[in-house]
């Protein structure tokens, strides 16, 4: 089915309100909620998965652990780096966990392709990666038929944080992104390229635009 999806861009955020506020509009919505994909950056930031274990922050330093709901280990959130949290309806999209993990991971390769970058998903690892390099991650929750969190893309951001951990829990793990591979190279560039195949995969014939306070809603 084709339908709608509300856009934010919400700038440059610190994590816990942006947190927060996706699970109080899970917890809060119904039927008649169109689905939303939230665009932000994030203040340096690592995120501990529900099943994360402390042996993988290695070495934290000044940039804070928070402990999220989402899937998956521990990783690095911080400027320069594109997070897409996406909010769907997959009960009412007749979707299926797998489903939305391939249609993202589907998603990112695509967006990635036309720059001849060669990105492809990993069945035992979450994320996308290009020569056995990260360039996204992706921890999802789902809670009443409905998803939270979403995807994190590197696009021209400090790839040092990432060894203070091991990324998504995989010692040795190399990130990479998309300047250094002639990917997008802005933020803006990467937003439009990802937004066209989100709403590819997902089935979003129309996209609106909205403003307005997340955190206070």
């Amino acid at each position: 089915m084709l339908d709608n999806v509300i856009v934010r861009d919400l700038g440059r955020q610190n994590y816990i309100p942006i947190f927060e506020a996706m699970r109080n509009f899970t917890a809060t919505r119904d039927e008649s909620n169109a689905d939303e994909i939230w665009f932000v950056e994030h203040e340096p930031v690592f995120t501990q998965g529900q099943a994360g274990k402390d042996e993988h922050v290695l070495l934290a330093g000044d940039i804070p652990i928070v402990q999220a709901d989402r899937g998956g280990q521990v990783t690095y959130h911080g400027p320069g780096q594109l997070v897409a949290y996406v909010l769907i309806n997959i009960k009412r999209k007749k979707m299926g966990v797998r489903d939305l993990v391939t249609a993202i991971e589907t998603a990112l390769v695509n967006m990635l392709a036309p720059y001849n970058i060669k990105a492809y998903p990993k069945a035992d690892a979450p994320g996308v990666y290009v020569d056995n390099m990260k360039i996204a991650s992706l921890g999802l929750r789902i809670r009443r038929g409905c998803s939270f969190h979403g995807l994190a893309l590197n696009v021209d951001m400090d790839l040092s944080p990432f060894k203070r951990i091991n990324p998504c829990g995989y010692q040795g793990l190399e990130m990479t992104q998309c300047k250094t591979l002639g990917g997008p190279q802005t933020i803006e560039q990467a937003k439009q390229d990802l937004l066209v195949e989100l709403k590819n995969v997902l089935n979003f014939e129309q996209h609106s635009l909205e403003s307005g306070n997340v955190i206070n809603e």
